[in-house]
């Protein structure tokens, strides 16, 4: 049983529902739930509005994820895409092309994991070891501000002068600095270190871009930072969590960066929003994906979900899909203020890499998990497994097949184990690794995250966890300062 889209896009459940699974009657018994979920999402898109959502500083607050995918005028006014600011991304990467040598991208939680995911897929490990020439014009890409790691920040400096020395003249080096709050201890502790170290080489010009709050009567401090000095400024609009900014320009400057097809992405999310507007669950991707892991937690005790891409450079897809999952979804209280403690657990794992580790608990283990696998049907420059060795039979044996083949049928031996061992799982299938389809299976994801906010009642959209550490973190960091 498979819900497949015009795209080619498809979502094969039929390890998740039926006999044995989620059945129908556990979905029949959420049909006003669903009703009314859908309906909140219809709501969501025309006005903005989720019952009970309020900001982090208590104040009601519009939700606009779903806006971004479209590229209006009208979104202009609400600092989301817009003709203009498509226009601005498209001449910040010929600006950049040929101009700019190294781009470190400074951020954590969403301002990393969704540029992340975007380098990786489009770019993969070895960019940085590329040719200009290769690269397009394209710089160099690195990504810090994630963590408050003195060794790891010392390396990137020292591997950025090692470019400059080994160049031989001056190279220019832009630190994309990103922080909705414009004061994120992570992100700016390293943007300061990084920026005063480079700006004292010689050799080393250094440009900074901020990504922040466009408010400019009230302006953070990072906005201040970029008015005082001319730095040129992209925008985390208000009305957009961190997980959901890879669809706006927190997400879409990196795809600038790296000449990334931006209307193509978008594209995918917006085709793959208006499949989400069908009020047929088996023809609403959204809402059967939600339906069916929510019912799945909710009935059968399958509360853990493992994200797991078949391919390298899709893990960090999967890294992204955690903090979605458990920043929208694990709430201690409900929309009516009931203690509920609910949230479902995602886990990373990546095929085939981890068929060879956490596969054993996901198949003997306790009946707790989904496995959620993601494949690519047509691999770009796939390779074929040659007959290197004739006279090893067991390797003559796999020759003449290509790698991606090699991969399905590792996914698919994956899939039929864990059926047979009345082990939940599903698949989603992208007809090709691009920017379309990769726009489809994250909106798939963000939207899915929504559905299932409402049919747990809980607030999707906010994170009063994180902001509990923040408020112990500041007055431990002062105490810390005044001790020296």
């Amino acid at each position: 049983m498979a819900l497949v889209l015009k795209s080619g896009f498809t979502f094969d459940y039929d390890n998740l529902f039926g006999e044995g699974k989620v059945t129908q009657a556990d979905l029949d018994s959420y049909a006003e739930d669903l009703k009314k979920a859908h309906e909140a999402m219809k709501v969501m898109r025309e006005t903005g509005f989720i019952k009970a959502h309020l900001s982090k500083d208590g104040n009601p607050e519009k939700v606009y994820f779903s806006k971004l995918p479209y590229i209006t005028e009208e979104n202009g006014k609400l600092n989301l895409n817009s003709p203009a600011s498509i226009k601005r991304l498209h001449d910040f990467t010929e600006r950049i092309r040929n101009n700019v040598d190294v781009v470190v991208s400074l951020g954590i939680g969403g301002s990393f994991l969704g540029n992340k995911v975007l380098f990786d897929i489009f770019c993969g490990e070895f960019w940085n070891t590329w040719s200009a020439e290769k690269r397009k014009g394209m710089p160099k890409v690195y990504f810090s501000g994630q963590n408050i790691d003195a060794r790891r920040t010392g390396d990137i400096i020292d591997h950025i002068k090692a470019i400059a020395e080994h160049k031989g003249g001056k190279i220019k080096v832009m630190l994309m600095c990103m922080s909705k709050s414009g004061g994120t201890l992570d992100t700016m502790s390293n943007f300061m270190v990084m920026y005063d170290a480079l700006k004292k080489c010689d050799n080393i010009e250094v440009e900074v871009v901020a990504v922040t709050d466009p408010n400019m009567e009230k302006k953070t401090l990072l906005k201040q930072l970029a008015v005082e000095n001319g730095w040129e400024t992209f925008a985390v609009p208000d009305g957009v969590g961190g997980r959901f900014t890879v669809f706006c320009e927190v997400g879409l400057s990196t795809a600038a960066v790296i000449g990334m097809d931006i209307e193509k992405f978008l594209e995918g999310a917006r085709d793959m929003d208006k499949a989400c507007q069908n009020e047929d669950i088996w023809q609403n991707p959204a809402m059967l994906n939600a339906a069916l892991k929510f019912a799945a937690s909710e009935k059968h005790g399958r509360n853990i979900e493992v994200m797991m891409p078949y391919g390298d450079y899709m893990k960090s897809l999967s890294e992204w899909y955690i903090q979605l999952l458990a920043e929208s979804l694990g709430k201690q209280f409900d929309k009516d203020g009931k203690e509920v403690c609910y949230g479902r657990t995602p886990l990373v794992a990546v095929g085939t890499t981890d068929m060879h580790s956490q596969t054993q608990q996901h198949q003997e283990g306790a009946l707790d998990k989904v496995v959620q696998f993601i494949k690519v049907e047509k691999w770009a420059n796939d390779l074929v497994i040659p007959n290197a060795f004739p006279e090893a039979k067991k390797l003559a044996d796999i020759s003449g097949v290509t790698m991606s083949e090699a991969l399905e049928v590792a996914r698919q031996s994956n899939a039929d184990a864990l059926k047979s061992n009345h082990r939940f799982n599903a698949c989603f299938s992208l007809p090709e690794l691009n920017e379309y389809h990769l726009g489809e299976l994250l909106y798939l994801l963000a939207m899915s995250v929504a559905y299932e906010g409402e049919l747990a009642n809980v607030d999707a959209f906010n994170q009063p966890g994180v902001e509990a550490y923040k408020r112990i973190m500041g007055p431990k960091l002062q105490e810390l300062k005044a001790s020296k």
